[in-house]
């Protein structure tokens, strides 16, 4: 079993598509939109974002967020410079050796975190 998409509440579909797109690897070509407006773009893995228009997105719990694991603490540092170069707003940040990562806010508010550790025993 693999979790393969995520729905998320936003304002501005293009908007979220164009910050998925560009730090995240979402390709908007496979945009397709839904009789209720919503919106799913896929990545080159295969998993989908489901991006919901809403008036108005609230805030959620602190806690909340999800994750996009990288091949190397180079790649973390490297999407973390483009979104602080961008001027989006990184509210953790973690640079050990056996961790490297971030949180970031999306246009809405969404906690993503993105992060590299080493592979564990066994782990491929």
């Amino acid at each position: 079993m693999r979790l393969s998409h995520l729905g998320l509440p936003v304002s501005d579909v293009l908007r979220s598509q164009g910050f998925y797109a560009s730090y995240f690897g979402f390709d908007p070509d496979t945009a397709t939109r839904f009789e209720d407006d919503t919106v799913i773009i896929r990545n080159a893995d295969g998993f989908d974002l489901a991006f919901h228009p809403v008036a108005r997105v609230d805030p959620q719990p602190e806690f909340l967020h999800f994750g996009f694991r990288l091949a190397s603490a180079e790649e973390v540092r490297g999407v973390r410079e483009r979104l602080e170069a961008d001027g989006s707003t990184i509210i953790d940040r973690w640079d050990e050796p056996a961790y490297v990562g971030f949180k970031v806010l999306d246009p809405d508010g969404h906690r993503v975190e993105v992060y590299w550790e080493p592979p564990q025993a066994g782990q491929l």
